[in-house]
């Protein structure tokens, strides 16, 4: 791990674990509690980020023989990200089309795709998207999002449980119902932080190693008209910033609180990107698939 995000990482446990102590203590919990619990959601979010994560979002690991393809298109992007390992390889079984990566650290990691995103994608999209999560496993940033899902739902779970086991009921119940409220949105705020940036990072890192931006840029705009047609319904919100595109439909204020860039910004980078290489005339835009198609290949 590289300087810059052993620092990221540091930071990001010492907000959560203090986080998890302002919400113990305005719930009643006890000390000796707050450190049994920090020190259980800290180590299993470590360890056991990947195998959290792929329960959490239902994926499930595949073998060269069920995914030849996968596994051939991330073979060649390790080689070329320099990765001394290769990830394995899940699918999600969701006709919402996305991809996400996770793991604690390059050497136990995981890419995964939906259902959806494998249908409407070709070959090209398909390796650009995943040199995007190859490039999230090279910056650790998979362990990021991982600690950052899995403290978001701790804090989530002890504020609402707390109410009725801790010693809450015999304080100001105001601030314990302030805690309870406010602890799961500083959570989200704290991962809303993190992932906004590192999707630009990895855009460009896509589209480095694969020499194309504007496979990906095609693939965002086909992957941001299927979450707006079949959008996430039962996919746990604490993970929705380790997806490629927000899985969730958008509402008035999605902008504000959206854990990702918006897609016509990165889409934006992506072809300037690809102008600078070469690639592309100064009229061209990313296809959008229509309606019928997506009758056809959704369902």
């Amino acid at each position: 791990m590289g300087f810059f995000s052993a620092v990221r990482v540091s930071l990001l446990f010492l907000f959560m674990i203090g986080l998890l102590f302002i919400v113990s203590y305005f719930l009643g919990l006890s000390f000796y509690w707050f450190l049994i619990l920090s020190g259980i959601f800290t180590l299993s979010s470590w360890w056991f980020s990947d195998k959290l994560v792929l329960k959490m979002t239902g994926a499930r690991l595949v073998t060269e023989e069920e995914a030849p393809e996968l596994h051939s298109i991330v073979a060649r992007l390790t080689e070329k990200a320099g990765l001394k390992k290769k990830p394995r390889v899940a699918i999600m079984d969701s006709a919402t089309p996305n991809a996400f990566a996770t793991g604690r650290s390059p050497g136990h990691s995981v890419v995964a795709v939906t259902t959806g995103l494998m249908r409407i994608l070709n070959t090209e999209e398909l390796e650009a998207v995943l040199a995007h999560e190859v490039g999230h496993v090279k910056h650790w940033d998979i362990l990021i999002g991982a600690i950052a899902a899995m403290f978001a739902g701790a804090i989530a779970w002890l504020a609402r449980w707390g109410i009725f086991f801790g010693r809450g009921s015999q304080r100001n119940m105001a601030l314990v119902i302030l805690a309870w409220v406010l602890a799961p949105i500083a959570a989200m705020l704290i991962h809303l932080a993190i992932s906004r940036g590192r999707e630009y990072v990895e855009d460009e890192f896509s589209g480095r190693i694969t020499g194309r931006p504007e496979n990906l840029a095609n693939a965002l705009r086909k992957l941001q008209q299927g979450v707006s047609r079949r959008p996430e319904t039962t996919l746990n919100p604490a993970t929705s910033h380790m997806f490629i595109v927000h899985p969730f439909r958008g509402g008035a204020l999605s902008g504000l609180f959206s854990t990702h860039p918006s897609t016509e910004n990165r889409i934006k980078r992506l072809m300037e990107q690809a102008k600078k290489m070469g690639r592309l005339p100064g009229s061209w835009e990313p296809r959008e698939i229509t309606p019928d198609e997506y009758t056809i290949r959704l369902g």
